[in-house]
């Protein structure tokens, strides 16, 4: 295996290009591209947070033009399997192989009432499944750790007098990685920008995630019993006051408009 992605970003020798990355002989270049950076990306055993090579090795070697290797690479950063950082280059964000099926989901990027509420009424389901499965699943270092970022989440509430959106996420991250499935983390990564950009823009609740604060508590207690059905039930609640936090913050902002068309 080689190792030039932890090397130098400006090197200009194409040998550094693994003989997996095959050039592209196919009518269908879109595609053919695509399945070779796979067949790359699994050649070479790259990981979550590896860097590519660059657009123009990758161009060169696949011998297609940098544009459809670029359109390649945004459709990747589309499915959220790259992210690309201005002057770093591309790196992993997750594992990838021919036999996986990549759905993007389609968002509204705005932070209105309606997109947020559909985004939470898939969100419910998923963690209250999630909380099941953990309970079910969970072994003794899975409920350590979950523990440990309850403990991290509940010390910044206090710190900050509030809810942090980045601890709350590495708890709930816990719960669903917990799961067992794969699936559950995927879906819900893809919601999570929304959902932070309201932590940060909350439509006037200045006191949005206080109410769930406590049953972040009540749901791992049910965890760590190992009892799914309360730990459903508790994941409802906590997304149930999230859900009333979303509808104060709706009222907040009608109540707004009103005054301003008065």
């Amino acid at each position: 295996m080689l190792n030039w992605h932890n090397g130098p970003t400006n090197s200009g020798d194409a040998s550094l290009i693994s003989p997996i990355l095959s050039p592209v002989h196919t009518a269908s270049r879109d595609d053919a591209v695509l399945h070779a950076l796979v067949d790359f990306v699994t050649g070479e055993g790259l990981k979550p947070g590896d860097r590519l090579p660059t657009e123009r090795l990758l161009a060169e070697h696949l011998r297609v033009s940098r544009t459809t290797v670029r359109e390649a690479l945004t459709r990747w950063q589309e499915l959220g399997l790259v992210e690309r950082r201005q002057g770093s280059g591309t790196y992993l964000k997750a594992a990838v192989t021919r036999n996986m099926l990549h759905m993007p989901l389609t968002l509204p990027s705005g932070n209105d009432f309606n997109s947020l509420m559909h985004t939470l009424e898939i969100r419910r389901g998923l963690e209250a499944e999630a909380a099941v499965l953990c309970a079910e699943r969970a072994t003794d270092a899975d409920i350590a750790l979950i523990e440990q970022k309850l403990i991290v989440m509940e010390e910044a509430f206090h710190a900050r007098h509030g809810m942090s959106a980045d601890e709350d996420w590495d708890f709930h991250l816990a719960v669903f990685r917990t799961s067992g499935n794969p699936l559950f983390e995927q879906i819900i990564a893809a919601m999570y920008e929304m959902f932070h950009r309201f932590w940060e823009h909350p439509l006037g609740v200045r006191d949005f995630g206080h109410a769930s604060f406590p049953y972040h508590r009540t749901l791992f207690n049910a965890i760590a019993a190992r009892d799914p059905i309360a730990a459903r039930g508790e994941a409802l609640k906590l997304i149930a006051t999230v859900e009333d936090d979303l509808k104060r913050g709706a009222a907040y902002l009608k109540k707004q408009n009103k005054k301003s068309q008065a």
